[in-house]
């Protein structure tokens, strides 16, 4: 779901455009994992000095999506970057491209809601972020994937460091989060809840 428009969601996935909160309030009962990825604009470390300069000011979504999702008894997943926002959840798991194999880091933390699942092993990182810092260009197996400054790595480098590739826009890149990690806890909540009805029966 999203307020804007997305027209390269990729398909057969349904999107939905409108207020996720205000729809996780009248239709989350009806799904079995809710996976909620609120803006994170509003104090995310990357981004905070930029919007207080700009005198930018983005809404706070972290504590509406999750009184949204309390309200469904539904098992959920909450994801935002490191930082500040992250000090105002549990941080229940922790994912990085690293553990699958990807040319990004991107370390995304997340809070599970009436459920849990292992934390998998954080694999050491092998070497520097690719890119331009203060002068001087960096080799190395990463990609930065946000900004539009120079030295971040061309579309396609960005596509294949996210497993990205239905969409070719820099800025849809740069907001979204690695499918490997959604796969990740998808599969395990599948396993989990599979084990239960067994028992069950």
């Amino acid at each position: 779901m999203d307020t804007a428009p997305q027209p390269n969601y990729p398909a057969p996935l349904r999107f939905v455009q409108g207020d996720a909160v205000e729809y996780i309030r009248a239709h989350g009962h009806e799904y079995d994992l809710i996976h909620a990825s609120p803006p994170c604009q509003h104090d995310c470390t990357l981004t905070a000095g930029t919007n207080a300069r700009r005198a930018v000011a983005y809404p706070d979504l972290l504590e509406p999506t999750r009184a949204a999702l309390e309200t469904t008894g539904r098992p959920y997943a909450i994801e935002q970057p490191p930082g500040r926002a992250s000090r105002r959840m549990r941080v229940d798991l922790t994912l990085c491209g690293e553990q699958f194999g990807l040319a990004v880091i991107r370390h995304r933390n997340f809070e599970l809601g009436h459920w849990t699942m292992p934390q998998p092993a954080h694999q050491p990182h092998r070497g520097r972020v690719a890119g331009m810092r203060h002068g001087q260009w960096f080799t190395g197996p990463y990609f930065q994937v946000y900004g539009s400054g120079g030295g971040k790595g061309t579309v396609a480098q960005w596509q294949d460091a996210m497993g990205i590739h239905w969409t070719d826009v820099r800025r849809e890149l740069a907001e979204a989060i690695p499918p490997a990690y959604t796969q990740l806890i998808g599969e395990h909540a599948a396993a989990r809840w599979a084990l239960t009805a067994e028992v069950v029966r």
